[in-house]
């Protein structure tokens, strides 16, 4: 067993870094207390919906705590859904999510698993499934653990309430999705679940049956969602805005370097993994103007990176974009694309191309001078293109093509 050194109090200052809520703080602190007094690790609990088997950096704001409180030397019990995602949860969601099929729940949870690993220590790791204790219910127990809760608390979940309000359809068997997550922290007598904002109502399920089957209640800390490359939306595939931890190194790289630089600093504080000293000091610093956007900006994707793919292809990266945008050279591999000579329209071009995913983002990288011909700022629209000429145009900060009058 691994002994517990870090003292209670520097503990909960790290896990409160970039939390939204510890409910009860002053609980865990206790929780903390006594676990280290007695050198007994706590339970930790993170319920994994195998619906969705590809992780993206959105997911790792969760996985990064669970590997901090595993380095402090508790146990980390990774829950695959694999019961309750037959059911479906309609948590962030104004209606049901599709029921999975036994054998697309196995294939995600598998999935899942291999990329947990790149942030948690999976031979230290107890992975479970709920069905093991879920699937054993009787008719008869189920009706026993429904009757823990009642419609009006369970109505208090704001999407239930929302539809409820919106006279939208909320089905019998949804209720009973939050009284089985909540029943898997009694199985497992957790003392500290983790998750999203959107999961709270969930997580407080498991304090209230705890309550009911006289166990100490968990502790729950809930981590905020984060926004994705686009700086609006929360990080989803749906939204196309997401970095994936199975993208390449480069694409990795590259789609960090495009956030905001206010972005930047949330994903400081909520994705790096250096202590919270070091990460509020560089925060200070981009605030204060002594730290510049862009330096901070490259050695937060090289880390990043460097994390998923280790770090020597995270110093890699870095080095490929130096040379290519910071010191103007121009790629190996870089996307010839010829035109006849005349007046070229751009937005109609970078559109043909997949440069852009709308004229009015074009429009606003030329307004912001993101766009070059030749590395320098081009302000309109068109571009006057020379029979035999060749230009390098650039959009944003990673795009580059070749242009070639014919």
């Amino acid at each position: 067993m691994t002994r517990i050194t870090v003292t209670p109090s520097e503990q909960l200052a790290e896990l409160k870094r970039g939390a939204f809520e510890i409910i009860p703080e002053e609980e865990l602190l206790k929780k903390l207390t006594k676990s280290y007094e007695k050198q007994k690790p706590l339970i930790i609990k993170f319920g994994a919906d195998p619906s969705r088997p590809d992780i993206h950096l959105g997911h790792t704001v969760v996985l990064q705590k669970l590997r901090l409180l595993q380095d402090f030397g508790h146990e980390i019990y990774f829950l695959i859904g694999d019961y309750t995602a037959q059911i479906g949860d309609p948590s962030g969601k104004n209606k049901t999510r599709p029921i999975l099929t036994p054998e697309d729940v196995i294939e995600n949870a598998q999935t899942y698993q291999e990329q947990v690993g790149k942030i948690l220590d999976m031979a230290k790791t107890h992975v479970v499934f709920n069905k093991d204790w879920l699937g054993k219910l009787s008719g008869l127990d189920l009706i026993k653990l429904m009757s823990k809760s009642t419609v009006g608390a369970i109505l208090q979940r704001d999407d239930f309430s929302k539809r409820y309000n919106n006279s939208e359809a909320i089905y019998l068997h949804e209720f009973i999705y939050p009284i089985l997550q909540g029943y898997d922290s009694v199985h497992l007598k957790a003392d500290l679940e983790l998750g999203g904002t959107d999961q709270t109502f969930n997580l407080m399920m498991g304090r209230q049956l705890q309550y009911a089957f006289d166990q100490e209640a968990q502790c729950v800390l809930t981590m905020p969602l984060i926004e994705g490359t686009d700086g609006v939306n929360k990080m989803s595939k749906s939204m196309d805005n997401y970095i994936a931890l199975t993208d390449t190194p480069t694409n990795m790289f590259g789609k960090l370097m495009s956030i905001s630089d206010e972005l930047m600093k949330k994903y400081y504080q909520l994705l790096c993994r250096r202590p919270a000293a070091e990460v509020e000091a560089m925060i200070t610093g981009l605030v204060q103007g002594t730290i510049h956007p862009m330096e901070a900006k490259k050695a937060l994707a090289s880390e990043i990176t460097g994390y998923y793919h280790g770090e020597a292809a995270g110093r890699e990266e870095r080095e490929k974009f130096d040379a290519r945008f910071s010191k103007k050279q121009i790629p190996d591999d870089i996307q010839v694309v010829p035109r006849p000579a005349g007046t070229i329209a751009l937005l109609d071009l970078f559109m043909e191309l997949s440069l852009i995913k709308s004229k009015s983002e074009g429009r606003r990288l030329i307004q912001q001078n993101a766009v070059k011909v030749n590395f320098e700022n081009h302000s309109t629209d068109t571009l006057n293109l020379e029979a035999g000429q060749e230009l390098i145009l650039k959009i944003g900060k990673l795009r580059m093509i070749k242009l070639i009058g014919e």
